[in-house]
C-alpha cells in the first residue's frame, strides 16, 4: 500500500520579460501571425477545473467510501499525479498563479479578495498565449476567480451561473453559518449550473472546429455550500459515512500562528457541536459524485468526438479541503489536505496509460507543461515553473523539485515525496516526516537531528515576499450585505 493510500487512515511583483499584452495586444497578434504557417495537426486542450475537490477520489485512494468512476476512469487513460501540491491553499491566489505562471509570492496576490490583474497587468496568460498562437480559446464555469474572470483571456467566456437554492436555509442547523451548509435538492441534474458548463462543453465538441481550441470548464463543485440534488445524498448515508481520523491533541505542538489558522474552536467546534461531523461527510461526498458524473458526461462526449485522438485533457483541483483534519475546516492554511489536490494528464502520443506519477509537482507547472506539450513558443522572462513533460513520458523519472506553497504573506510550506516543512513568517516551524507520519501528528522541527532536513527544504523558499496587493473593498461589501439577508 502506497503512502499516499496509507495517509488517509480512517476510523468510524511581475516579471519584466512580459510584454504587454493588454497595452495593444502587440505579442498576441505577432505569435498569431506566426501560427498561421503551424500545421492544424497541433492538438487541442481540454482543460477541466475543480473547485475545492482534495484527494477523495477512487484513484488517489483518499477516501474509502467515495464514488468516481469518471475521474478513476480518466486515470487510467494516462498520468495521475499524487503528489500534486497547489501554489496557494485558496481560490483567487491558486488559480492566478496557476494561469499566469507567476507565484502569489512575486505577485502579492495571497488572498480571494485581491484582484490580480492590476498588480499583473503585463501577465500574458494560459489562455492568451494559446490564443496568439492561433487557437480558438473559449470558457465556460470558474476558471479564475470567480470575481476576476479576466475578459482579455477569451475569445468567449461564459461565467459561472447559479445554483437552486433549498427552502429553510440553513439545512445543517448551525446559527449564522452562510454557506457552510450542506443538505440534498430535489431538483433534476440540469438545474445545477454544473450540469450547464458539461452540456455546453458538449455542444461545443459537436461541432466542426476548423483550428485548434483551448476549451476550459469549470466545475463549481465540491465548493460550498453543498448542495446536490438528492440521488447523491442517497449514495452516502451519514450513519454510514466514515470519518476522518482526528488526534484531538494535534494543535499541541505546533506554533501558535499555525493554531489561529486552524481555528479549532470555530468550523469545527460548531460543527461538532451540532452533531454535523457525518452529515457534512456526506454531503462533501455526495458533491464529489455529482461532478464526477458531470465531467463524465463530458469526457464521453470528446472519446465520441472527432478529435478524441488529438486533444490532451488535463484535469485538476484548485486546492485541498479539510473535513476535520488538524480540528480544521475548509483551506485556508498549509497542511496536506489543503494543499494536495488532483491532478490528471492524457496526452495522445505521450502519456502512458494507468500510470501514477508519485513526484511531487506543483500547479505552478502546468501553464509551461502544456506549452511544451502544444509545441507553442516558450514565454520569457515570466514563468517561474518548469515543465513536467519528462514526468509525462516516464512517470518514474528523477525529479528533484519539491512543491511549494504560500498562504499569506511569508508562510511557506515545501513538500517534497518524503517531507513537508512549514515555516511561518514569525520563523516558528513545523516539519513533518510523510513516510512514517503521513497525517502529519508529530512536529519533529524541534528536534536537532532534523536540522539538515530543515536547511536543505529552506532553500527552497520564495527569495521574494512581495507586498499584499490591494484588496477588493467590494467583495467585502457584498459579503456584508449576503449576511444580513
Amino acid at each position: 500500500m502506497s503512502d499516499l493510500q496509507t495517509r488517509r487512515q480512517f476510523l468510524a511583483t511581475v516579471s519584466k520579460g512580459a510584454v504587454g499584452v493588454l497595452a495593444g495586444f502587440t505579442l498576441v497578434d505577432r505569435l498569431a501571425a506566426q501560427a498561421q504557417t503551424t500545421p492544424d495537426h497541433r492538438p487541442n486542450v481540454l482543460f477541466i477545473a475543480i473547485d475545492d475537490l482534495n484527494d477523495w477520489v477512487g484513484c488517489l485512494g483518499g477516501h474509502p467510501d467515495v464514488k468516481t468512476p469518471n475521474l478513476d476512469a480518466l486515470a487510467r487513460r494516462g498520468v495521475s499525479f499524487t503528489h500534486a501540491y497547489c501554489s496557494a491553499p485558496a481560490c483567487n491566489p491558486s488559480r492566478a498563479s496557476l494561469l499566469t505562471g507567476i507565484r502569489p509570492s512575486t505577485s502579492g496576490v495571497y488572498h480571494n479578495n485581491q484582484p490580480w490583474r492590476p498588480v499583473m497587468r503585463d501577465a500574458v496568460t494560459l489562455p492568451q498565449h494559446f490564443m496568439a498562437h492561433g487557437y480558438k480559446v473559449v470558457g465556460r464555469g470558474k476558471i479564475f476567480h470567480g470575481s476576476y474572470p479576466d475578459p482579455a483571456s477569451w475569445q468567449e467566456y461564459i461565467p459561472k451561473g447559479r445554483d437552486p437554492l433549498p427552502p429553510n436555509r440553513p439545512l445543517n442547523g448551525i446559527p449564522n453559518t452562510a454557506h457552510f451548509d450542506w443538505g440534498p435538492l430535489d431538483v433534476p441534474d440540469e438545474q445545477m449550473d454544473d450540469t450547464k458548463v458539461a452540456h455546453w462543453g458538449i455542444e461545443f465538441l459537436r461541432q466542426q472546429q476548423p483550428q485548434p481550441f483551448f476549451l476550459a470548464c469549470g466545475f463549481f463543485r465540491p465548493h460550498l455550500p453543498w448542495y446536490v440534488p438528492r440521488k447523491y445524498f442517497e449514495m452516502y448515508p451519514p450513519e454510514q459515512v466514515t470519518l476522518p481520523n482526528v488526534n484531538e491533541h494535534d494543535l499541541d505542538d505546533i506554533p501558535p500562528i499555525g493554531r489561529r489558522i486552524a481555528k479549532p474552536d470555530g468550523d469545527h467546534k460548531r460543527v461538532i457541536e451540532t452533531h454535523n461531523w457525518r452529515r457534512a461527510v456526506s454531503g462533501y461526498l455526495a458533491s464529489i459524485t455529482f461532478v464526477d458524473t458531470q465531467v463524465g458526461k463530458l469526457l464521453d462526449a470528446l472519446y465520441s468526438s472527432p478529435y478524441a485522438d488529438n486533444t490532451i485533457i488535463i484535469l485538476w483541483g484548485d486546492h485541498g479541503w479539510h473535513l476535520g483534519e488538524k480540528l480544521h475546516w475548509r483551506k485556508f492554511a498549509l497542511w496536506e489536505e489543503a494543499t494536495h489536490a488532483p491532478l490528471m494528464v492524457v496526452a495522445p502520443g505521450v502519456t502512458p496509460s494507468g500510470a501514477n506519477c508519485d513526484r511531487t509537482v506543483s500547479f505552478l507547472h502546468i501553464y509551461p507543461t502544456l506549452v511544451e506539450l502544444c509545441g507553442l513558443a516558450p514565454l520569457k522572462g515570466q514563468l517561474e515553473g518548469v515543465s513536467f513533460v519528462p514526468l509525462l513520458k516516464d512517470p518514474t523519472a528523477a525529479w528533484e523539485r519539491p512543491a511549494v506553497t504560500t498562504y499569506g504573506r511569508n508562510n511557506h510550506s515545501v513538500r517534497s515525496e518524503g517531507w513537508r516543512y512549514i515555516r511561518y513568517r514569525d520563523g516558528t516551524e513545523e516539519l513533518y516526516d510523510e513516510v512514517t507520519d503521513p497525517l502529519e501528528w508529530t512536529n519533529l522541527a524541534g528536534q536537532p537531528e532534523h536540522a539538515a532536513t530543515k536547511q536543505e527544504l529552506a532553500a527552497w523558499l520564495p527569495k521574494v515576499n512581495a507586498e499584499e496587493a490591494p484588496r477588493d473593498t467590494r467583495t467585502r461589501r457584498r459579503r456584508k450585505k449576503q449576511r444580513a439577508k
